[in-house]
């Protein structure tokens, strides 16, 4: 379903929320009987650059009962405008529109009735986040607490590499080209480590579409870099979040400049160790699992690995989910 979020001054700008309907239901999804409870659901937010295709984990929470969502955010994946300016903002506040708008057609489908301050605004769903898409779902669930029942967390980029005091001492290097020329493009390495190790043109598992998900990613912006900081600062600083939050990670990093087997076991894009001290900022009821040999995206992973993290995951559901 095309989401249409015009930007604040009407610019035309769309996101694209994505459903898995599995086939005993392909029959008669809808509107529930009226008086029957509302279904529990799941919206997952992919990270920068990509879009939502991990088919296994839209069957995985089918399966155990729970209705499955998936967003692409306004120029990523099947939203995607432009790949020169592909993912660009200045604020990861951009994006609350078009998750409140996923928020209230979901809690629509799902029977809820609404009321509070908008449409489902009473309907609380799992939110579920990848890398950049961790962060900002972090932050919508901050904005939002009474919307949100569960929060999951893969491989989010909370902190930089290296950690705060990498960040603190950043910003006041970007900030004034971000200020003055935002579109202006970083010199950072671009590599295609991380694709190598998804793609099945390469030695992952998975279809991965290069005009929806590009190898090396979209180019980084001192705009969009200044956001990330900004974001990274506010979690830094303590969510508070009143949910229980669950945080998946690879068991190590693998940031090196030149391409290794061991790679395919590790997280190429995020420094993990960076990741679990700054997971503590997020609240008071947080569980970190660290997995052995697991990727970036953590259910991407090879089989076995996927298997472990699956069994993680569910025995989280089986105190948290609902």
């Amino acid at each position: 379903m095309t989401l249409a979020v015009p930007r604040p001054d009407g610019t035309p700008r769309r996101a694209t929320l994505v459903r898995h309907r599995p086939a005993a239901d392909n029959a008669g999804h809808g509107w529930l009987p009226s008086g029957k409870p509302a279904r529990h659901a799941v919206l997952y937010i992919p990270g920068w650059s990509d879009y939502f295709y991990n088919t296994g984990l839209a069957e995985f929470f089918t399966g155990h009962g729970y209705d499955f969502y998936a967003l692409d955010l306004h120029n990523h994946g099947r939203s995607l405008v432009s790949q020169r300016l592909g993912g660009y903002v200045d604020d990861l506040a951009d994006y609350d529109d078009e998750i409140t708008l996923a928020h209230s057609i979901i809690a629509s489908e799902a029977g809820d009735v609404g009321g509070g301050d908008g449409e489902g605004a009473t309907f609380p769903l799992m939110l579920m986040g990848h890398s950049t898409g961790g962060l900002i779902a972090a932050l919508w669930a901050h904005k939002f607490p009474g919307r949100v029942s569960q929060l999951m967390l893969n491989s989010p980029w909370l902190e930089i590499q290296g950690g705060a005091a990498i960040r603190r001492a950043a910003t006041p290097l970007v900030r004034p080209v971000a200020d003055f020329r935002p579109l202006t493009r970083m010199r950072v390495p671009e590599r295609t480590f991380y694709w190598r190790g998804i793609s099945d043109e390469a030695y992952g598992e998975w279809s991965v579409d290069r005009n929806m998900r590009p190898p090396q990613a979209f180019p980084v912006r001192a705009g969009w870099m200044r956001a990330i900081m900004a974001a990274q600062r506010k979690v830094a600083g303590g969510l508070e979040l009143p949910m229980p939050v669950l945080v998946l990670l690879s068991s190590r990093s693998m940031l090196g400049p030149v391409w290794n087997g061991a790679m395919l076991r590790a997280d190429v894009v995020l420094d993990v160790r960076a990741l679990a001290l700054r997971s503590l900022s997020l609240g008071n009821s947080v569980t970190v699992e660290r997995i052995d040999g697991a990727l970036h995206e953590v259910f991407l992973s090879s089989g076995e690995v996927r298997q472990d993290a699956y069994l993680r995951l569910e025995r989280w559901l089986r105190g948290y989910g609902g």
